[in-house]
């Protein structure tokens, strides 16, 4: 038996903490890691105390027809990624690697071209996480250095020429 490569054991911790995930859309979920060990997880729900979406059986953002990447600040839920960084503490993320995984509820499918939201990117920046790996397939993923997230600063599209 072929032994599991180390990203993918920390991308499939994540695939499992997105099973907790309560979106109605996509399950994501998120591990963070630093010297080859898991500082926190988080996954996609609502805010402790409310209604989750799918408690509820609805979904606000399919509801209105609103379009992937778009009117985050509708979404009932706290993503993934924001809920590992409030689970740990800053010195442990300093210099951690971000594990992060998505799967489509319908299709059970791996969330296409999957990335952090801007509001998500600007978290893990500030948390000082250095690498964000993504999950394409079972098997393969996108490595993201956060330092280009900094240097294309996404907030300056469209405005002062940028």
């Amino acid at each position: 038996m072929e032994r599991r490569d180390k990203t993918n054991y920390y991308l499939d911790l994540a695939e499992v903490v997105a099973q907790r995930g309560t979106c109605l859309r996509r399950k994501f979920g998120a591990v963070i890691v630093k010297n080859d060990e898991v500082v926190s997880t988080g996954y996609a729900g609502a805010p402790r105390g409310r209604q989750n979406c799918s408690d509820m059986g609805v979904c606000i953002r399919s509801k209105l027809q609103i379009p992937r990447g778009e009117r985050y600040e509708l979404c009932r839920s706290v993503h993934a990624e924001a809920n590992a960084i409030i689970s740990a503490a800053r010195n442990q993320m300093l210099g951690a690697t971000l594990y992060l995984c998505g799967v489509e509820v319908d299709t059970g499918d791996y969330v296409a071209n999957s990335n952090s939201c801007s509001m998500c990117k600007r978290m893990i920046i500030n948390a000082g996480i250095t690498k964000v790996i993504v999950r394409d397939t079972k098997d393969t993923y996108r490595e993201v250095d956060v330092e280009d997230w900094i240097v294309q600063d996404e907030s300056l599209e469209g405005i002062f020429g940028y």
